[in-house]
């Protein structure tokens, strides 16, 4: 009986730690697609200046 509630207990751990894997990924990929975001703004921004510039 004390085997099975620890194959039960270690079976949900292992689920929530694929989980928290999951939106880790996730967390990192939105993280990267608002830096290249703000990356691509600053970017064009300098494009503005450097035409305006000449």
């Amino acid at each position: 009986m004390n085997t099975m509630h620890e194959a039960l207990a270690r079976a949900q751990m292992t689920a929530r730690l694929g989980e928290a894997h999951q939106l880790r990924r996730g967390h990192q990929l939105v993280m990267a697609r608002r830096l290249s975001r703000k990356a691509e703004q600053a970017a064009q921004q300098a494009r503005l200046v450097l035409a305006r510039a000449i």
